[in-house]
C-alpha cells in the first residue's frame, strides 16, 4: 500500500513540476489591443519590407525611363504602429534544451523515490527517460515558435 501512495505521489508531483515549468514566461508588449512580442514583427510588416525591397531592388538595377512623381502619407502622432525592425537571431537556451535539463531533474528525482533497493540506478534511468521526453516536448515547441525548422 506504501509503495503505491509513494509511486502515486512521485508521480504527481513530477507532473506537476514539468507543467509548472513549461509555462511561456516571454515578455510581451501591448500595442492597441494587440498583443506583441518586443523583438518580432507581424507578418504584414514583412510582407511591406520585402515588396519595399524588390521595388528598392528594382530601381536600382533599371534606369529611370521618366519622372515619378511619389506622394507620401505620414501618420499622425495619435496613431501608434510598430517599426519594421529585422528579426534578431535569438540567444539564450532553446526550449529543447530546457526541457532536457527539466525532464533530466524531475526523472532523477522520480526514479530514485520509485526504486527503493538501487537509488543510484533508478536515478539514472529517470534522468535518461525524462531526459528525452523533455527534449521532445521543448523540440516541438521551439518548431512551434519557428526557432528550428520542420
Amino acid at each position: 500500500m506504501k509503495r503505491i501512495l509513494y509511486t502515486t505521489t512521485a508521480v504527481v508531483v513530477s507532473a506537476a513540476m514539468l507543467i509548472s515549468s513549461c509555462k511561456n514566461n516571454d515578455n510581451k508588449l501591448e500595442s492597441g489591443s494587440v498583443t506583441v512580442a518586443p523583438d518580432t514583427i507581424s507578418q504584414k510588416e514583412y510582407n511591406d519590407y520585402k515588396a519595399w525591397k524588390e521595388q528598392h531592388n528594382a530601381k536600382a538595377t533599371t534606369p529611370p525611363a521618366q519622372t515619378v512623381v511619389v506622394h507620401k502619407h505620414y501618420t499622425t502622432v495619435n496613431e501608434t504602429q510598430p517599426a519594421a525592425q529585422p528579426v534578431k537571431k535569438k540567444k539564450g537556451w532553446s526550449k529543447a534544451a530546457k526541457g532536457t535539463v527539466i525532464g533530466a531533474g524531475v526523472g532523477a528525482a522520480a526514479g530514485a523515490i520509485i526504486v527503493k533497493k538501487n537509488r543510484g540506478l533508478g536515478a539514472a534511468a529517470g534522468a535518461v527517460l525524462g531526459g528525452g521526453a523533455g527534449y521532445g516536448v521543448g523540440r516541438s515547441m521551439d518548431k512551434k515558435d519557428g526557432r528550428v525548422s520542420q
